[in-house]
């Protein structure tokens, strides 16, 4: 385990903070393990009806660790892509307070949430093809369905950051806050969710995602995601990107 995830419980509520600010919240094969297993545990817990994903300081995620990617490539069997797994599958109602500059996997649980707390500052970003890769997480599905294709193609082709103002007008995000009350309000916002009668939570969160295609595509993600991570594109632009010549 690791402490770059901390995990609470109180009211019904299981938190999830990534704990990383000085890597802003960059995930880590170690942090995808942590919250696979808080998340399974979240599951299986019946006091926990919401679960509440936040992250500390400055952002909420920058995404995956991309030299832990670059040094290990994610096999069919790891912990990111344990993670990504388990998403579409979790029955308990899933809640983001998102703020700072949010990328990549960063925003694609987000389309897994349902109900998503933004802070001003939020900076959302989707940098996979500048990167060399492909959406995962069943994006490549889900945001055309929420935003459009024309409009996900835009945000997935040129990987340019949305506001939060934008965020909410595309319907990614439910409401906007100010950076200073994002946490209070999202906890507020979970601590009422729970309050209400479990089975009907279950019921309907069941009812709002049911469907059929969201596995399967992320499957068809992870086969051409993991294609990409051995590709001359990816290792040229994460060595472009942290400038520190590794050999490609």
């Amino acid at each position: 385990m690791t402490d770059h995830v901390l995990v609470s419980q109180a009211d019904g509520v299981c938190e999830l903070r990534l704990n990383r600010p000085e890597k802003r919240n960059a995930i880590t094969f170690a942090m995808y393990d942590a919250l696979w297993d808080a998340l399974v545990r979240a599951e299986a817990d019946d006091s926990v009806r919401v679960i509440l994903l936040s992250g500390a300081g400055a952002s909420f995620t920058a995404g995956n660790d991309l030299l832990d990617f670059v040094d290990r490539p994610p096999g069919p069997d790891s912990g990111p892509i344990r993670f990504i797994r388990l998403l579409p599958k979790i029955h308990k109602v899933l809640i983001a307070a998102v703020h700072g500059s949010t990328v990549g996997i960063g925003v694609t649980m987000l389309l897994h949430c349902d109900l998503v707390l933004a802070a001003r500052s939020t900076r959302l970003s989707l940098p996979f093809v500048k990167l060399g890769l492909v959406p995962e997480a069943g994006s490549s599905l889900l945001l055309p369905r929420l935003i459009g294709h024309q409009r996900a193609a835009e945000l997935l082709f040129l990987g340019a950051p949305i506001d939060s103002a934008t965020a909410l007008s595309l319907g990614i995000v439910n409401r906007v806050v100010e950076d200073d009350v994002l946490l209070e309000e999202a906890r507020t916002w979970a601590t009422k969710v729970a309050e209400q009668p479990a089975g009907a939570l279950r019921a309907t969160k069941h009812l709002l995602r049911s469907e059929t295609g969201v596995s399967a595509r992320i499957e068809e993600e992870v086969q051409v995601f993991q294609e990409r991570l051995g590709s001359a594109e990816f290792k040229n632009a994460v060595q472009a990107f942290f400038g520190k010549g590794r050999s490609s």
